[in-house]
């Protein structure tokens, strides 16, 4: 089953004192099994992003502690900052990341207002999917007034808050009220204008926006409908909240995006569309800010989406597909951009860290091979030599769409670079996989066997780590086959100058299907329900048969040109 994860996103009022940030962060640190994320603090704005993830009961009592705590240290009735806000912990919102449903999160939503409601006597709204009704489900409507006009909106019926007190109490005067919700991934996403001029800033947030501008007439007063409510001229591009303001700390105007659905409107459409727009006002893009985190697709698409214009290849690295989104969005205009740091999936990764081989420098995974124990050993090599064969392939794709006069095929050659980088990254997880595999099998003959209970269980164990341990370096042999064709397509098509090139690829390829052939074999033999080794046995057989006639039909082809 796969574990339940949501994130929370919470903003606290508070920007610029370090001290009260880090005692607000350090709360949600003491819940086991919670990860800290991302502490993301502005001082124009006086307000931190916090980002942390982890089981949705754990996430909750975080969020909790996290709300009293702020509610503890925070004056909102002292409180300035360009950003709206009517609370110490002005939004807190969960959102799903793996195993759970959006309904599911929207439950949890309800069950943390309610505590924070009853518990700590603070007013929650709820908005988005833990919505109560329609017009509480934008935030904007929720948050109308700001905290300046939080004692009248308290007693209106309207807006009674749906947990805790429906009053401006002494408490509640110094923690503002909180919006809590479940929602999609957001991304706040500040694009940076040559500008101080807010006005401008906001004109081009209202071209792009989708609530856009309201219409006026020549002498600028609001054009109304038939039921006296003003007439609005959409934005540019759907799931899109905007507003310019000035940021001193930079001393430049930015447009304030928050970008609620980047399946619809993705970060690098906002930006390309703002740039767009800014020239058309006379104005220049000078580059873009992210506040907390970002999912790596988001980095990847935005690579792809420039190096498409550009009509460059696709099958790059996903390191240096980084690089380029980075580049051409500006995002380390402001300040450095560390990826390690931004992105949701690395973070998590880096949180978890476990040693790999994959992640070993050439000589010290040479070491690691040699020294005394018996693993790594051929199945991980034969997967490492698949994938060096693929990246040939994939180089020469690379190259043969740099070439001045193919610059009409860059497609062609893209799509290739882009198998050749599938096939290298799933041979690289084979690497260590067969390493697990193997270690698997061990710990089945570590188990106990002093009844005959235990000697079943182990038995069983065994025999399952058994077929595992010929199912990793079959897939091997499958993938490292079937990536042989990138290097045949570039012998016939590539470059004719790198034919060696290609040429080694698909000897490193046939050397890993050989190789984990052999392993196939040797685990296979130990397997005691025959029918399932007799079947990968042949199946391996045939794939190693057609390998040994690629090799052959490519040296053929090396010796006929050379």
């Amino acid at each position: 089953m796969i574990k339940q994860l949501i994130e929370c996103v919470p903003n606290i009022s508070e920007g610029r004192d370090a001290a009260k940030i880090k005692a607000i962060t350090d709360v949600v640190e003491t819940v086991e099994g919670v990860k800290l994320l991302d502490v993301d603090p502005g001082k124009a704005t006086n307000r931190t992003v916090i980002t942390f993830v982890g089981e949705p009961n754990k996430v909750i009592e975080a969020a909790f502690l996290l709300i009293k705590k702020a509610s503890e240290l925070i004056d909102m009735s002292k409180h300035s900052g360009e950003h709206p806000r009517f609370g110490a912990t002005d939004v807190c919102p969960l959102v799903p990341i793996s195993g759970i449903s959006m309904e599911e999160t929207a439950k949890y939503a309800h069950q943390l207002a309610k505590r924070v409601g009853e518990e700590l006597q603070i007013p929650v709204y709820c908005y988005e999917n833990a919505a109560t009704e329609e017009k509480r489900r934008n935030l904007a409507n929720c948050r109308a007034g700001e905290y300046e006009g939080l004692k009248d909106k308290l007693i209106n019926p309207e807006w009674k808050p749906d947990y805790g007190p429906a009053a401006f109490t002494d408490k509640v005067k110094t923690t503002g009220a909180t919006a809590i919700s479940a929602r999609d991934f957001l991304i706040a996403y500040n694009v940076n204008l040559n500008t101080t001029s807010t006005r401008r800033a906001n004109a081009i947030a209202f071209d792009i926006r989708e609530a856009g501008r309201i219409k006026t007439d020549e002498k600028g007063k609001n054009i109304l409908d038939e039921n006296g409510e003003p007439i609005r001229i959409p934005g540019k591009l759907k799931a899109v909240k905007g507003i310019g303001w000035f940021i001193e700390e930079y001393g430049i105007a930015q447009i304030s995006y928050n970008l609620t659905n980047i399946s619809i409107t993705p970060m690098h459409i906002a930006f390309d569309e703002s740039d767009k727009a800014a020239t058309a006002r006379g104005l220049r893009v000078t580059g873009s800010e992210l506040i907390g985190l970002i999912p790596l697709q988001a980095m990847l698409d935005a690579a792809d989406f420039y190096l498409t214009k550009q009509e460059r290849s696709l099958g790059c690295s996903e390191s240096e597909k980084i690089k380029i989104a980075i580049k051409s969005l500006g995002l380390d205009e402001l300040k450095p951009f560390n990826p390690r740091e931004k992105i949701i999936e690395y973070v998590l990764e880096d949180a978890n860290k476990q040693k790999k081989l994959i992640d070993l420098t050439l000589s010290s995974f040479a070491d690691e091979t040699a020294a005394e124990s018996m693993a790594p050993g051929g199945g991980s090599i034969s997967a490492y030599v698949g994938t060096l064969g693929v990246a040939l392939g994939t180089m020469v794709a690379n190259l043969s769409g740099h070439k001045k006069e193919w610059d009409h095929r860059w497609k062609e050659f893209s799509d290739w670079a882009i198998k050749g980088q599938q096939y290298k990254n799933k041979l690289l997880l084979l690497v260590d996989e067969d390493t697990n595999a193997f270690n698997k099998i061990i710990d089945g003959f570590r188990m106990p066997k002093d009844t005959d209970e235990q000697k079943k269980l182990r038995a069983e164990a065994i025999e399952e780590a058994t077929k595992y341990a010929t199912q990793v370096p079959f897939t091997v042999m499958e993938t490292a086959y079937q990536s042989m064709e990138v290097m045949q397509a570039m012998l016939k098509d590539g470059m004719q100058t790198s034919l060696s090139d290609s040429a080694v690829g698909i000897l490193c390829a046939k050397a890993a299907v050989t190789g984990a052939y052999f392993n196939v074999k040797i685990n296979a033999k130990d397997i005691k329900d025959r029918a399932f080794a007799d079947d990968i046995l042949k199946r391996g057989e045939a794939i190693y048969q057609k390998t040994i006639a690629i090799e052959q039909a490519t040296i053929d082809l090396v010796n006929s040109k050379m």
